[in-house]
């Protein structure tokens, strides 16, 4: 009897190891899905053309995060920038609920910035110094980002030049419903220097709506801007984007 004791008590103890270890295995699994997020999106504009780009995370707390992005400017316009390529890492800050603030630092590879695509395509045609700001409120949404293309080689042949940009975008919307928002849209890219330029010069300015279908349960959206280009000689615009989370 004493014996029959013994071992359904060593039955339990392993039913409850066994327990134990299942309940910590999905514990660490929940929480290893929470730290890493990662997300894709397909754009197209008649300045760029076709660019894919990709942006992850890894929680290191509830207030901050590792980051790493990538945008592929070789699908369109940039196929012929040497295949342009733009990779970065950074870290982002969750400042109050809904409102988060991302430092990167990317690099590029190609001839736009290092020889104003003379030249031939090489790792390092420059960096860029990057900064985004998303808010993400229950009735609103926005971004602000802001970056600095600037040559980090010189390729350049007699008479050519390195090339520099400054490029930021803000927009903000309202969320009309949980699949449906609705808001303005801004854009500027301005050619700022190089090793033989004198002045700077936009190259388009963009304003007007946007409209927005998403998932209420997160995951993939749709975006549709359009409007008008304030730089004179230029018509308007169009960006669509769509992307997935997961």
């Amino acid at each position: 009897m004493k014996n029959q004791f013994k071992m359904k008590l060593k039955v339990f103890y392993l039913i409850l190891a066994g327990y134990s270890l299942l309940t910590y295995s999905n514990e660490a699994a929940a929480q290893e899905e929470k730290e890493f997020n990662f997300s894709a999106t397909l754009n197209s504009d008649q300045f760029f053309g076709f660019y894919p780009t990709f942006a992850g995370s890894y929680g290191f707390s509830d207030k901050a995060s590792f980051t790493f992005y990538g945008i592929l400017w070789s699908g369109g316009t940039g196929g012929g920038w040497g295949n342009w390529t733009e990779f970065g890492v950074g870290a982002n800050f969750t400042a109050t609920e809904g409102l988060d603030i991302n430092p990167q630092i990317g690099i590029l590879g190609g001839n736009l910035l290092s020889s104003g695509t003379a030249g031939p395509a090489v790792f390092g045609d420059g960096i860029v110094p990057n900064l985004t700001v998303n808010l993400n409120k229950a009735k609103t949404e926005g971004q602000l980002y802001f970056g600095y293309y600037a040559p980090l080689r010189d390729e350049t042949f007699a008479d050519g030049t390195t090339l520099a940009y400054i490029h930021y975008w803000v927009n903000f919307g309202f969320k009309a419903s949980d699949f449906f928002s609705i808001g303005a849209h801004y854009e500027h890219l301005i050619n700022s220097g190089g090793s033989n330029v004198a002045t700077s010069t936009d190259v388009y300015q963009w304003l007007g709506p946007y409209v927005q279908f998403a998932d209420p349960k997160g995951g993939p959206f749709a975006r549709f801007s359009f409007g008008t280009d304030l730089v004179e000689g230029n018509d308007s615009f169009f960006k669509l984007t769509t992307g997935f989370s997961f």
